[in-house]
């Protein structure tokens, strides 16, 4: 089962930023080397480190380039939004107080795709990192009115960002991250010069991807710039979630540095996390829960549970049973309960498709996003529905074939129901060869 992961932006958010607190977390920095040495790019190396930011303790990842691809301001990740044709150019660089000049190439989102594909990346992390330079050259596309594969990533910034984002995508992978909660990004004031000149906060590449993929912004009195367009880009492409369960316990804790000197610590922290057990307060106060027999205790075997579930649901004429597939999956990765989705009839008697959705009350805006985006439709429909839950307990059961996942299930007359896992008979069936009713057959209710 996969991992939930926090990512607390209250300092912003960049590539390296978000390296460092993976590592800090436990991803494998052999892994990570292995990719990077199989990457078909040069002139850097990688260095990790302990680095302490305004008192605190911090995990440093910083790529360090040679002459030929020196770039002044690590945190600069700039995407270039300009047409090269192989020509000389003389592009200024920097903090505002000297200028750098040098030769370049340029690689468009092509030449970074192929970089990718051939690398020793698994094939999930290679769609994160795709990804997340999808949203970077969408997003500079939009801001230099240019085409998306006219986008191209200047190679003073290109080499440490593809080096940052495919760390980014092999660390997340490696630590099994399936959720990724973003409550807000945290961005601060004023200006920045760049390459194009002097340019209000939030930078145009990162107001655009806030803008195009629903990302919550918050601006800070900080003097200065504290999200990144790879570490918005990053955020855009990986978050799942933009609200905390109520009550969650903390695994584990990693925290990045920053390269910037600021007001604010400079750094990301990042958590693992898991939701709590515990009863909320509407189910605590219900008649089941003070049964004098079970000592009014919420997680008691045989008790039965009751809380508040959401239903969205919406007609959708024009829409492949492929199409809804996908979203199906994209919902259930999200965070969804249950999805379906069935076939009916609308008025003038058109054939439609009537989707499904059931969710807690916090994944409302995040399923919303996704229907809006993935599908047709123009409107939702939601109600908040009382269930009724039995408790459930997962057990291990001996078959022939070896042991067997088995939910059990405690009925309010005390009859007990057991249902087979699936994903355990499943396996079992691919290695023993079995047919599925013969294993079913043998767990018995």
């Amino acid at each position: 089962m996969g991992k939930t992961l926090y990512l607390e932006c209250y300092s912003g958010i960049s590539g390296d930023m978000t390296v460092a607190a993976l590592l800090d977390l436990g991803a494998d920095r052999s892994v990570l080397d292995r990719v990077l040495k199989s990457l078909k790019v040069s002139g850097f190396e990688t260095k990790i480190s302990r680095v302490v930011k305004s008192g605190i303790d911090a995990c440093d990842f910083d790529v360090v380039l040679d002459k030929e691809h020196e770039n002044h301001d690590h945190d600069m990740e700039y995407l270039h939004g300009h047409h090269h044709e192989g020509h000389e150019c003389n592009h200024a660089h920097g903090t505002g107080t000297a200028q750098d000049h040098h030769h370049h190439e340029h690689r468009g989102i092509k030449e970074i795709t192929y970089i990718i594909e051939h690398s020793a990346m698994t094939e999930n992390a290679k769609k994160i990192a795709l990804r997340i330079f999808e949203i970077l050259a969408e997003a500079e596309s939009k801001a230099h009115n240019v085409p998306v594969d006219q986008v191209h990533f200047h190679e003073v910034g290109a080499v440490d960002s593809i080096v940052d984002i495919v760390s980014v995508a092999v660390c997340l992978d490696n630590l099994d991250v399936t959720e990724v909660i973003v409550p807000v990004l945290c961005e601060g004031r004023g200006t920045v010069r760049c390459q194009h000149g002097i340019l209000p906060i939030p930078v145009p590449a990162v107001a655009n991807i806030v803008s195009a993929n629903h990302l919550h912004l918050k601006m800070t009195e900080v003097e200065g710039e504290l999200v990144t367009p790879t570490g918005a880009a990053i955020v855009a492409a990986v978050k799942t979630k933009d609200k905390l369960p109520e009550t969650f316990e903390i695994q584990k804790i990693g925290i990045g540095a920053g390269k910037r000197q600021y007001e604010c610590p400079g750094i990301l922290r990042a958590m693992i996390i898991s939701q709590s057990a515990e009863i909320d307060e509407e189910k605590a106060q219900t008649e089941e829960f003070k049964n004098p027999e079970i000592g009014n205790n919420p997680k008691a075997e045989n008790q039965e549970t009751k809380d508040t579930i959401i239903k969205m649901e919406t007609n959708i004429d024009d829409c492949s049973g492929e199409v809804l597939g996908f979203v199906m999956e994209r919902l259930m990765k999200a965070g969804a309960r249950d999805v379906h989705y069935v076939p009916v009839f609308m008025k003038k008697n058109r054939p439609a498709y009537e989707l499904v959705v059931i969710c807690c009350k916090e994944d409302i805006t995040t399923m919303e996003n996704i229907i809006f985006e993935e599908t047709t439709t123009i409107g939702i429909r939601r109600c908040a529905m009382k269930r009724t839950i039995l408790p459930r307990k997962i057990e291990k059961v001996s078959t022939p074939y070896g042991e067997i996942d088995v939910k059990v299930c405690t009925l309010p007359n005390g009859k007990v129901k057991r249902y087979p896992e699936y994903e355990t008979i499943k396996s079992i069936c691919e290695a023993e060869n079995v047919p599925l009713r013969d294993i079913i057959g043998n767990i018995g209710e």
